[in-house]
């Protein structure tokens, strides 16, 4: 939902806080250039990162798999973001970007022997909430012609600037009336949407995907762990769009929106169109005490944070 209080949030640049109307990176940024850089996305809850260390996990994985030195230790990582939110007055009800790219080019091109200086790094904090006329009637998703390519190509795990394909198959959805896209793998097995991860029920189980052709989603990894642990079958596995069809249940998984019911598939009504299942709800509440555990935990000392 739209949020006046955005426009006067400070976005941080390379060690330096500026008006959000004023924030600029270099023409000759990698990620600018030929998208050469990785980002996570954060929520800020009651004055606590949600899954803070899991995110840092995925971010420097993401780094290491590129070959990107962000330059930064996890506990210097873990002070900047909390300085960015404390810098602005945040504690709650926020989605925070970090972004990190492998730096300015002499030249536009792609060789890392043409990098003038370090990383650049950005963090964007907003004031975010769901649509709640989005959860209450549910996602319309629209399955794409743009397939999710196998990690030979580009590994969908990784949280990279190059977003090009998932970009191609959000408009083929929107243009055909939908909210957002379902992807499949190169082999036509259900992959993913192009910014969430998909799950559906079937006869009491939880079915998602085996993970090799969609992000390494946070949300998704906690749901699955969490379903697991109350007994519930999580499965991660092939399945098709047929099996989408006639599954009791959708729903898809977010760092800020949680779990947000998906009703419509294609143009057919999933289960009984009911909204949220009784999985989905039941799943939503165990999410939602796994997102209060883990801002109680006492959290990794960091350095104080300087900007």
């Amino acid at each position: 939902m739209p949020d006046e209080r955005n426009a006067a949030v400070e976005v941080w640049i390379n060690g330096s806080f500026v008006p959000r109307s004023e924030a600029r990176i270099s023409v000759f940024d990698s990620g600018f250039l030929v998208g050469d850089g990785v980002w996570d996305g954060l929520r800020l809850h009651r004055g606590r990162f949600a899954f803070l260390e899991r995110h840092l996990d995925r971010l420097f994985a993401n780094a290491a798999t590129i070959s990107l030195d962000i330059g930064m230790t996890r506990s210097d990582v873990a002070a900047l973001l909390y300085g960015v939110v404390e810098h602005n007055g945040m504690t709650g009800g926020v989605h925070v970007r970090l972004m990190v790219t492998r730096g300015d080019k002499k030249t536009p091109s792609q060789h890392p022997a043409n990098l003038v200086g370090g990383p650049n790094v950005v963090v964007i904090a907003e004031h975010k909430s769901p649509d709640p006329a989005v959860a209450a009637r549910g996602l319309r998703l629209h399955t794409a012609t743009i397939r999710r390519p196998g990690p030979d190509v580009l590994d969908q795990r990784l949280n990279c600037h190059s977003k090009l394909h998932e970009v191609i198959a959000l408009i083929q959805a929107t243009d055909a009336g939908a909210d957002e896209a379902l992807m499949l793998d190169v082999n036509g097995h259900v992959a993913t949407c192009n910014s969430t991860n998909f799950f559906i029920v079937h006869g009491g189980e939880l079915w998602t995907s085996t993970g090799l052709y969609c992000l390494n989603g946070i949300t998704r990894g906690v749901l699955v762990e969490e379903a697991r642990a109350a007994g519930i079958a999580a499965l991660e596995h092939n399945f098709v769009l047929e099996d989408v069809y006639r599954a009791d249940e959708a729903f898809v998984t977010g760092t800020f929106g949680g779990l947000t019911p998906a009703v419509v598939v294609d143009g057919r009504t999933i289960g009984t169109g009911r909204i949220p299942g009784e999985m989905t709800r039941r799943l939503q509440a165990m999410y939602a005490d796994a997102v209060e555990r883990s801002v109680t935990t006492p959290p990794v000392e960091s350095p104080p944070f300087r900007s």
